[in-house]
């Protein structure tokens, strides 16, 4: 029982439950907030799509070569917006956005008791 625990505590959220037709959202199951992104294979010698598989947290071509062409090489691009034309060769990576928390800030105060100053006038 003691090993499941450990198990249990050290799982890190995949953010599965994230709906994928939505550019930003809530991850429902630890409430982070989550960018779907969508990034296709291309061939760099001929540019034909390639269906992308994603190895060892690396963006990747899923055969080893281009079978229009033969060439190794490959480019990743990430799309801006997902079409149904792409939707069978492109991948979809789920990162969490790190909200911006303020480094600097002023603050400023006014005490009550302080007496009006006319301000001076300005001639033409």
């Amino acid at each position: 029982m003691f090993l499941m625990d450990l198990f249990t505590r050290c799982r890190k959220c995949q953010h599965e439950r994230v709906p994928v037709n939505v550019e930003f959202s809530y991850c429902p199951d630890c409430g982070q907030l989550i960018e779907n992104e969508w990034y296709i294979v291309r061939c760099a010698c001929c540019g034909i799509k390639e269906k992308a598989v994603i190895k060892n947290g690396e963006i990747m071509p899923e055969a080893n070569f281009c079978h229009n062409c033969g060439g190794h090489e490959y480019i990743v691009e990430k799309l801006p917006k997902i079409n149904f034309v792409d939707i069978n060769y492109a991948v979809l990576v789920r990162k969490a956005v790190e909200e911006s928390k303020p480094t600097e800030f002023t603050q400023c105060w006014a005490e009550k008791n302080v007496s009006k100053q006319l301000l001076l006038q300005q001639l033409r």
